[in-house]
Protein backbone atom coordinates (compact mmCIF):
# COMPACT_ATOMS: atom_id res chain seq x y z
CA UNK A 1 0.00 0.00 0.00
CA UNK A 2 1.16 3.52 -1.05
CA UNK A 3 -0.21 6.70 0.02
CA UNK A 4 -1.81 8.65 -2.35
CA UNK A 5 -1.20 12.31 -2.93
CA UNK A 6 -4.71 13.64 -1.23
CA UNK A 7 -3.26 11.28 1.72
CA UNK A 8 -0.32 12.84 1.70
CA UNK A 9 -1.33 15.68 2.70
CA UNK A 10 -4.59 14.98 4.77
CA UNK A 11 -2.43 13.09 7.50
CA UNK A 12 0.81 15.49 6.99
CA UNK A 13 0.92 15.90 10.43
CA UNK A 14 0.86 12.72 11.37
CA UNK A 15 3.64 11.64 9.15
CA UNK A 16 6.24 13.51 10.37
CA UNK A 17 6.26 12.59 13.39
CA UNK A 18 8.97 9.77 14.08
CA UNK A 19 6.58 7.33 15.74
CA UNK A 20 4.07 7.04 12.89
CA UNK A 21 5.72 8.05 9.27
CA UNK A 22 4.69 6.32 6.01
CA UNK A 23 4.65 2.73 7.94
CA UNK A 24 2.55 3.88 10.88
CA UNK A 25 0.20 5.89 8.35
CA UNK A 26 0.06 2.10 5.94
CA UNK A 27 -0.72 0.15 9.17
CA UNK A 28 -3.85 2.36 10.16
CA UNK A 29 -5.32 2.29 6.89
CA UNK A 30 -5.12 -1.45 6.90
CA UNK A 31 -6.44 -1.57 10.24
CA UNK A 32 -9.70 -2.57 11.58
CA UNK A 33 -11.86 -1.25 15.07
CA UNK A 34 -15.49 -2.23 16.05
CA UNK A 35 -16.83 0.35 18.76
CA UNK A 36 -19.89 -0.97 20.51
CA UNK A 37 -22.17 1.79 21.56
CA UNK A 38 -22.78 4.72 19.43
CA UNK A 39 -23.09 7.32 22.02
CA UNK A 40 -21.15 9.40 24.17
CA UNK A 41 -17.87 7.75 24.45
CA UNK A 42 -17.90 5.66 21.02
CA UNK A 43 -19.19 9.32 18.96
CA UNK A 44 -15.88 11.25 19.43
CA UNK A 45 -13.85 7.87 19.44
CA UNK A 46 -15.20 7.00 15.83
CA UNK A 47 -14.32 11.06 15.05
CA UNK A 48 -10.70 10.63 15.74
CA UNK A 49 -10.23 7.04 15.05
CA UNK A 50 -11.61 8.13 11.29
CA UNK A 51 -9.55 11.33 11.13
CA UNK A 52 -6.69 9.39 12.37
CA UNK A 53 -7.33 7.59 9.16
CA UNK A 54 -8.42 3.86 10.64
CA UNK A 55 -9.27 2.23 7.33
CA UNK A 56 -12.04 0.19 9.18
CA UNK A 57 -14.67 1.11 11.51
CA UNK A 58 -17.93 -1.21 12.63
CA UNK A 59 -20.08 0.82 14.65
CA UNK A 60 -22.79 -1.47 16.71
CA UNK A 61 -26.00 -0.06 18.50
CA UNK A 62 -29.75 -1.02 18.88
CA UNK A 63 -30.47 2.33 19.47
CA UNK A 64 -31.86 5.02 17.66
CA UNK A 65 -31.00 8.62 17.95
CA UNK A 66 -33.15 11.16 20.67
CA UNK A 67 -33.38 15.05 21.59
CA UNK A 68 -31.67 13.97 25.39
CA UNK A 69 -28.88 12.08 23.40
CA UNK A 70 -27.19 15.60 21.72
CA UNK A 71 -25.58 17.04 24.33
CA UNK A 72 -23.22 14.52 24.65
CA UNK A 73 -23.40 12.20 21.42
CA UNK A 74 -21.74 14.92 19.40
CA UNK A 75 -21.87 12.67 15.66
CA UNK A 76 -25.31 13.48 15.67
CA UNK A 77 -27.19 16.34 14.90
CA UNK A 78 -31.25 17.32 14.98
CA UNK A 79 -31.78 15.76 11.48
CA UNK A 80 -30.64 12.91 12.63
CA UNK A 81 -33.80 12.20 15.54
CA UNK A 82 -35.60 9.09 15.28
CA UNK A 83 -33.11 7.68 12.82
CA UNK A 84 -30.11 4.29 14.14
CA UNK A 85 -27.37 5.82 15.63
CA UNK A 86 -25.29 4.03 13.71
CA UNK A 87 -25.99 5.21 10.36
CA UNK A 88 -25.93 8.72 11.79
CA UNK A 89 -22.36 7.73 12.74
CA UNK A 90 -21.98 6.27 9.45
CA UNK A 91 -23.30 8.86 7.48
CA UNK A 92 -21.05 11.76 9.26
CA UNK A 93 -17.83 9.85 9.43
CA UNK A 94 -17.32 9.04 5.99
CA UNK A 95 -17.94 12.50 4.92
CA UNK A 96 -15.10 13.42 7.04
CA UNK A 97 -12.60 11.23 5.68
CA UNK A 98 -13.58 9.27 2.96
CA UNK A 99 -10.76 6.96 3.10
CA UNK A 100 -12.52 4.88 6.27
CA UNK A 101 -15.05 2.50 5.40
CA UNK A 102 -17.92 2.51 8.25
CA UNK A 103 -19.68 -0.23 8.93
CA UNK A 104 -23.30 0.64 10.73
CA UNK A 105 -24.61 -2.94 13.09
CA UNK A 106 -28.06 -2.00 13.88
CA UNK A 107 -28.29 -4.74 16.71
CA UNK A 108 -27.26 -5.08 20.10
CA UNK A 109 -23.85 -7.55 20.86
CA UNK A 110 -25.16 -10.59 22.01
CA UNK A 111 -24.11 -13.97 23.19
CA UNK A 112 -24.59 -15.23 19.91
CA UNK A 113 -23.41 -12.59 17.34
CA UNK A 114 -20.00 -11.74 19.80
CA UNK A 115 -17.97 -14.51 18.32
CA UNK A 116 -18.47 -13.05 14.76
CA UNK A 117 -18.00 -9.03 15.29
CA UNK A 118 -15.09 -9.67 17.80
CA UNK A 119 -13.08 -11.87 15.35
CA UNK A 120 -14.18 -9.59 12.11
CA UNK A 121 -11.57 -6.61 13.63
CA UNK A 122 -7.97 -5.91 14.73
CA UNK A 123 -8.66 -4.18 18.14
CA UNK A 124 -11.98 -3.72 19.88
CA UNK A 125 -13.79 -0.21 21.75
CA UNK A 126 -16.45 -0.71 24.34
CA UNK A 127 -18.35 2.35 25.07
CA UNK A 128 -21.51 0.58 26.06
CA UNK A 129 -24.16 1.99 28.68
CA UNK A 130 -24.48 -1.42 30.44
CA UNK A 131 -22.72 -4.09 32.39
CA UNK A 132 -24.39 -7.08 30.91
CA UNK A 133 -22.23 -5.47 27.48
CA UNK A 134 -19.33 -4.80 28.97
CA UNK A 135 -19.02 -7.92 30.68
CA UNK A 136 -19.85 -9.65 27.51
CA UNK A 137 -17.54 -7.93 25.83
CA UNK A 138 -14.47 -8.35 27.62
CA UNK A 139 -15.34 -11.81 27.98
CA UNK A 140 -15.06 -12.13 24.13
CA UNK A 141 -11.94 -10.51 23.58
CA UNK A 142 -10.34 -12.22 26.08
CA UNK A 143 -11.63 -15.65 24.51
CA UNK A 144 -11.06 -14.39 21.14
CA UNK A 145 -7.50 -12.56 21.81
CA UNK A 146 -8.55 -9.39 21.07
CA UNK A 147 -6.99 -5.97 22.39
CA UNK A 148 -10.11 -3.87 24.53
CA UNK A 149 -10.29 -0.02 25.34
CA UNK A 150 -12.58 -0.45 28.00
CA UNK A 151 -13.75 3.26 29.04
CA UNK A 152 -17.22 4.80 31.02
CA UNK A 153 -18.26 7.78 32.22
CA UNK A 154 -21.28 9.10 34.47
CA UNK A 155 -21.62 12.62 36.59
CA UNK A 156 -18.08 14.33 36.47
CA UNK A 157 -15.92 11.44 35.83
CA UNK A 158 -14.85 8.50 33.81
CA UNK A 159 -12.38 5.62 33.66
CA UNK A 160 -10.10 4.02 31.02
CA UNK A 161 -8.36 0.83 31.41
CA UNK A 162 -6.64 -0.74 28.14
CA UNK A 163 -6.79 -4.92 28.04
CA UNK A 164 -3.85 -7.06 26.11
CA UNK A 165 -5.99 -10.81 27.11
CA UNK A 166 -3.82 -12.58 29.22
CA UNK A 167 -1.31 -10.14 29.35
CA UNK A 168 -2.66 -7.33 31.79
CA UNK A 169 -5.59 -6.95 33.79
CA UNK A 170 -9.20 -7.97 32.06
CA UNK A 171 -12.43 -6.53 33.53
CA UNK A 172 -13.18 -9.36 35.08
CA UNK A 173 -9.50 -8.89 37.02
CA UNK A 174 -10.60 -5.49 38.33
CA UNK A 175 -14.27 -5.87 39.04
CA UNK A 176 -15.47 -9.98 39.17
CA UNK A 177 -18.44 -9.71 39.20
CA UNK A 178 -21.43 -6.57 37.51
CA UNK A 179 -23.08 -4.84 40.50
CA UNK A 180 -26.53 -5.84 42.01
CA UNK A 181 -28.83 -4.96 40.13
CA UNK A 182 -30.13 -1.50 41.70
CA UNK A 183 -26.66 -0.66 43.22
CA UNK A 184 -25.70 1.77 40.72
CA UNK A 185 -27.67 4.14 39.31
CA UNK A 186 -28.97 4.24 35.65
CA UNK A 187 -28.05 7.18 33.51
CA UNK A 188 -31.05 8.91 34.01
CA UNK A 189 -31.02 9.23 37.70
CA UNK A 190 -27.30 9.90 37.61
CA UNK A 191 -26.60 11.84 34.69
CA UNK A 192 -23.45 12.87 33.07
CA UNK A 193 -22.00 16.11 31.77
CA UNK A 194 -21.20 15.96 27.95
CA UNK A 195 -17.75 17.19 28.04
CA UNK A 196 -16.74 14.16 30.38
CA UNK A 197 -17.60 11.59 27.67
CA UNK A 198 -15.51 13.63 24.99
CA UNK A 199 -12.45 13.59 27.59
CA UNK A 200 -12.89 9.71 27.96
CA UNK A 201 -14.00 9.09 24.67
CA UNK A 202 -11.12 11.05 22.92
CA UNK A 203 -8.27 8.89 25.47
CA UNK A 204 -9.87 5.60 24.11
CA UNK A 205 -9.21 6.97 20.63
CA UNK A 206 -5.18 7.78 21.78
CA UNK A 207 -5.31 4.15 23.29
CA UNK A 208 -7.08 2.19 20.47
CA UNK A 209 -3.96 4.21 18.41
CA UNK A 210 -1.12 3.75 20.28
CA UNK A 211 -1.88 -0.03 19.93
CA UNK A 212 -2.22 -0.41 16.53
CA UNK A 213 0.65 1.16 15.68
CA UNK A 214 2.58 -0.81 18.60
CA UNK A 215 4.18 3.05 19.99
CA UNK A 216 4.05 4.18 23.20
CA UNK A 217 2.90 2.71 26.78
CA UNK A 218 -0.72 1.20 27.02
CA UNK A 219 -2.93 2.20 29.56
CA UNK A 220 -2.55 -1.86 30.83
CA UNK A 221 -2.50 -2.74 34.05
CA UNK A 222 -3.57 1.16 35.27
CA UNK A 223 -7.10 2.01 35.66
CA UNK A 224 -7.52 5.83 34.32
CA UNK A 225 -9.85 7.73 36.14
CA UNK A 226 -10.95 10.70 35.38
CA UNK A 227 -12.16 13.13 38.29
CA UNK A 228 -13.99 16.01 36.15
CA UNK A 229 -14.72 18.20 38.85
CA UNK A 230 -10.75 18.86 40.34
CA UNK A 231 -9.85 18.50 36.49
CA UNK A 232 -7.83 15.77 37.85
CA UNK A 233 -6.46 12.52 36.18
CA UNK A 234 -5.56 9.34 39.01
CA UNK A 235 -4.25 6.14 37.94
CA UNK A 236 -4.97 3.11 40.21
CA UNK A 237 -2.23 0.27 39.63
CA UNK A 238 -4.21 -3.28 38.70
CA UNK A 239 -2.90 -6.77 38.02
CA UNK A 240 -4.16 -9.41 35.97
CA UNK A 241 -5.75 -11.93 38.93
CA UNK A 242 -4.45 -15.52 38.61
CA UNK A 243 -7.47 -16.48 39.80
CA UNK A 244 -9.73 -14.26 37.15
CA UNK A 245 -12.63 -16.44 35.88
CA UNK A 246 -12.14 -15.61 32.17
CA UNK A 247 -8.34 -15.03 31.80
CA UNK A 248 -7.12 -16.39 35.14
CA UNK A 249 -4.63 -19.25 35.69
CA UNK A 250 -7.68 -21.97 35.25
CA UNK A 251 -10.92 -20.08 33.86
CA UNK A 252 -14.11 -21.35 34.36
CA UNK A 253 -15.57 -19.27 31.91
CA UNK A 254 -14.62 -21.11 28.60
CA UNK A 255 -17.48 -19.71 26.65
CA UNK A 256 -19.48 -16.58 26.46
CA UNK A 257 -22.69 -16.25 28.61
CA UNK A 258 -25.02 -13.34 29.03
CA UNK A 259 -25.62 -11.59 32.22
CA UNK A 260 -29.18 -10.12 32.63
CA UNK A 261 -29.47 -7.26 33.68
CA UNK A 262 -28.58 -3.56 32.79
CA UNK A 263 -28.18 -0.81 34.00
CA UNK A 264 -25.46 2.44 33.29
CA UNK A 265 -22.07 1.86 33.09
CA UNK A 266 -20.34 3.61 35.56
CA UNK A 267 -16.83 4.48 36.91
CA UNK A 268 -16.84 1.98 39.95
CA UNK A 269 -14.09 3.74 41.82
CA UNK A 270 -15.99 2.66 45.09
CA UNK A 271 -15.54 -0.57 44.36
CA UNK A 272 -11.54 -0.59 43.83
CA UNK A 273 -10.38 -0.83 47.33
CA UNK A 274 -12.24 -3.98 48.20
CA UNK A 275 -10.84 -5.90 44.50
CA UNK A 276 -8.13 -9.01 44.35
CA UNK A 277 -6.82 -6.99 41.35
CA UNK A 278 -5.46 -3.90 43.36
CA UNK A 279 -2.25 -3.50 43.98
Amino acid sequence: MSLSKEQTNRYSRQLILPEIGVHGQERLLRASVLIIGAGGLGCPAALYLAAAGVGTIGVMDEETVTLSNLHRQIVHTLDDVGQPKVFSVQRHVQKRNPDATVHAIHERLTVSNAPRYVQDYDLILDGSDNFSTRYLVNDACVLYNKPLVHGAAIGFGGQLLTILPRQSACVRCVFPEPPKPGAIPNCQEAGVLGSVTGIVGSLMAHEALKVLLKVGTPLTNRLLVVEGMRSRFREVLVRRDPACAVCGDYPTIRELRSIEESVCANAHSSSLSASSAVE
